[in-house]
C-alpha cells in the first residue's frame, strides 16, 4: 500500500526535526581555570540545567590569557571560567573580553561586584582566596627543620631545594604572590626575597596548584599556593600543615569573563547567569576539590575553607596589579632578576 502524501509529507518534518532538535540548544566552549576535578562536574551540571553542549579545556590563568589574545582576531573560546582575576583584568583592559552586566549582580558579595565595576563589567568574581603555603608534616619532622611561619622563613638555608611555587607567567596563583609581595615589603626588598627565595626553589611549575600536591606527597617539603588548594590535599588525608604567613599575605578574586567576539554569544552569557547561582556555585565544595569564598551570598563557605576574619589580609591593589603595563612590567623584571640567576 502507497503511503500518502500526506503522510510522507508528516514523516519527512518529523525526521528532519530530529537531528535539529537536539541541536537547538547549540555549544558554548569554556576555558576552565580551576582543577579538573572542579572543572567536570560545572560542565556536566550545565549541560543538565540548559540541554547545552559544553565543549571545556582546563589551563592556567597565565596560559589562557596568553591564548585568549593569541586569539583576538579569531575567537575559538566563548567564556574563560575561573583563575585569579588579574589576568582577568588585563585581558578586560585590553578588550579581549566583553562587557555583560548580569542580573546575578544583586545576589554577589561586594568584593565580587566590585571586580566587575572595576572591568567596567568586563569580568565578575566567582570565588575569593587567600595566598599561602603548606608544608608537609612528616617530612619536616625527618630532616628536624622548625616549623615555618612567615614568609621570612622560606628564603632560610634549611629550605635549600625544599621549596615548588609556579611561574608567575602562566600561573595566577604565583603572580599574586609576586604582587603581594612588592605590596607588602615595597619593590626593592620584594625583588630581594624572591632572588634569595629563587635558591631554595627545586621547581618551578605551570599550574598554581601544583606545589600543594608536591607537599602532600612529600616530592617537596614546602608547597607555595592559595590555602585553599592545599586544604584539598588535607581533606583527602594529606599530612599538611597550612600556614598564613605571620607579615600578611594577599588574596585572590577568581573571576570570569566573556570572550570578545564568541562565537556563541548567547550561550556563553548563560554560563556566566548560571555561574552565580548559588546551585553553580555548590557544585565545587560537593564535588571535595572548592574551599574558596563564593561569591554568591547566599552560599556558605565549606567548613574547611579558610576563614578570612583569621587571616591577616593586604588590601590588595586589583587594579594596579591587575593592570595591563604592571602586569607585564613584573613579569619581565621576574624572568630577568628572578628566573634567570643560577641556581
Amino acid at each position: 500500500m502507497r503511503m500518502s502524501t500526506l503522510l510522507r509529507g508528516i514523516l519527512a518534518a518529523w525526521l528532519f526535526a530530529i537531528p535539529f532538535a537536539a541541536a537547538a540548544q547549540g555549544e558554548v566552549v569554556v576555558y576552565c581555570t580551576v582543577q579538573e576535578e572542579w572543572c567536570r562536574p560545572m560542565v556536566a551540571a550545565f549541560e543538565k540545567a540548559t540541554g547545552i553542549k559544553v565543549l571545556m579545556t582546563r589551563k592556567s590563568s597565565g596560559e589562557f590569557y596568553a591564548q585568549i589574545k593569541a586569539e583576538a582576531a579569531n575567537p575559538r573560546g566563548d567564556i574563560w571560567w575561573g583563575g585569579t582575576g588579574d589576568p582577568h583584568l588585563q585581558a578586560a583592559e585590553e578588550g579581549l573580553t566583553e562587557p555583560y552586566k548580569s542580573l546575578k549582580l544583586a545576589d554577589l558579595q561586594d568584593w565580587a561586584v566590585r571586580q566587575a565595576e572595576q572591568s567596567k563589567y568586563r569580568t565578575v568574581g566567582v570565588y575569593a582566596g587567600a595566598l599561602g603555603y603548606s608544608y608537609n608534616t612528616e617530612q619536616l619532622k625527618k630532616k628536624n627543620i622548625a616549623p615555618p611561619k612567615c614568609w621570612a622563613d622560606l628564603i632560610k638555608p634549611e629550605f635549600k631545594d625544599e621549596i615548588q611555587v609556579a611561574n608567575p607567567n602562566s600561573s595566577g596563583t604565583s603572580y599574586t604572590m609576586l604582587a603581594t609581595l612588592v605590596q607588602l615589603m615595597g619593590e626593592d626588598k620584594a625583588f630581594d626575597y624572591l632572588k634569595a627565595l629563587h635558591k631554595n626553589v627545586n621547581q618551578y611549575t605551570k599550574s598554581g596548584a601544583a606545589p600543594a600536591r608536591a607537599a602532600a606527597t612529600g616530592e617537596s617539603l614546602v608547597g607555595i599556593t592559595f590555602q585553599h588548594d592545599a586544604v584539598v590535599q588535607a581533606v583527602g588525608g594529606a599530612q599538611v600543615t597550612i600556614v598564613s604567613p605571620c607579615e600578611g599575605t594577599g588574596y585572590e578574586i577568581g573571576s570570569m569573563s566573556i570572550i570578545k567576539g564568541a562565537k556563541n554569544m548567547e550561550n556563553a552569557k548563560k554560563w556566566y547567569d548560571w555561574a552565580l547561582t548559588p546551585e553553580a556555585q555548590a557544585i565545587g565544595a560537593q564535588a571535595k576539590v572548592s574551599y574558596q569564598v563564593p561569591s554568591n551570598k547566599s552560599v556558605t563557605p565549606p567548613p574547611q575553607a579558610p576563614k578570612f576574619s583569621e587571616i591577616k589580609l593586604i588590601n590588595y591593589d586589583f587594579a594596579k596589579y591587575g593592570s595591563s603595563a604592571e602586569r607585564t612590567r613584573l613579569l619581565t623584571k621576574w624572568d630577568k632578576e628572578v628566573y634567570a640567576l643560577p641556581k
